[in-house]
């Protein structure tokens, strides 16, 4: 079984951030979902349709969707398509994560 890394910002400050202040725990199930994904296809974007997001979380499609609205609101994912039907590609933002300029 392999191990998937998290940030310790996404258990410390995300996790009671979604559940406690924006009273959205299934927001924070379809981050993990698209953290675990993202990492595992050693990708930057994942394509996982709405179903594929229900069946990994055991929630409803409406739920996924109320979820993908809120991680999109709060600027912690971005959601792109290539057409208006097609499977939407997820991005994780993580803002907390500085990166190095070289000098």
């Amino acid at each position: 079984m392999q191990h998937i890394p998290f940030d310790e910002y996404v258990i410390d400050v995300l996790l009671p951030d979604l559940t406690r202040h924006d009273r959205a725990p299934t927001a924070f199930l379809v981050y993990i979902v698209l953290w675990t994904a993202l990492f595992r296809g050693e990708q930057k974007h994942v394509a996982l349709s709405l179903r594929q997001l229900a069946e990994c979380t055991g929630l409803s499609k409406s739920a996924v969707q109320a979820a993908i609205r809120l991680l999109k609101r709060r600027g912690l994912i971005k959601v792109s398509k290539s057409a208006a039907t097609a499977v939407p590609q997820y991005e994780l933002v993580r803002h907390w994560v500085r990166r190095r300029v070289p000098r």
